[in-house]
């Protein structure tokens, strides 16, 4: 029997309710901006995963992760499925950034390619989030995923739903 030296990690969020309440109420760049400078509470999202940055401009959000263990798949690399969650992040944020007040989305698809293994030595991962078009009911966006040497690790793309928001959200 092999020997294992046990980790743990501890994490705390905000109340995601209070954050959802200025939904409909302000522009989706705003929204993002308000959040990335502390002003709102990030979504529970971020801290699961540890997201460390973050930066939005119209049709543009970028978001950076650190690989650690705690991401890693019983293969020693890091999960696709929390690459794909960085991936779906930027793509959808990116959406969220070009919506006016009262409108919101969700996401509909998410076709991600995974083209290089993720390890703790891959250093900071970038992920940037683009809008590739946008009509009134639907939005087209892409993700890419880079990293230190601005190789590509994964790429995504995602369509958007886009609908008007009820005058007083939850």
């Amino acid at each position: 029997m092999t020997e294992t030296q046990e980790r743990s990690r501890t994490f705390t969020w905000a109340d995601p309710v209070a954050g959802a309440a200025h939904l409909g109420r302000r522009s989706g760049l705003d929204l993002m901006r308000a959040m990335i400078a502390g002003e709102l509470s990030a979504p529970p999202i971020t801290n699961l995963i540890d997201i460390a940055r973050m930066e939005a401009d119209e049709g543009r959000v970028v978001v950076e992760l650190l690989p650690q263990e705690f991401h890693y798949n019983p293969l020693g690399t890091v999960h696709g499925g929390v690459l794909s969650t960085l991936l779906d992040t930027a793509a959808g944020c990116a959406v969220h950034t070009t919506l006016p007040v009262g409108v919101g989305y969700t996401s509909l698809d998410l076709n991600v390619k995974f083209l290089r293994p993720v390890t703790v030595s891959s250093g900071t991962l970038r992920c940037e989030g683009t809008v590739l078009q946008r009509g009134r009911r639907t939005a087209l966006a892409e993700a890419r995923l880079t990293d230190p040497a601005n190789r590509l690790v994964a790429h995504a793309t995602s369509t958007c739903l886009l609908f008007p928001l009820p005058s007083h959200p939850a």
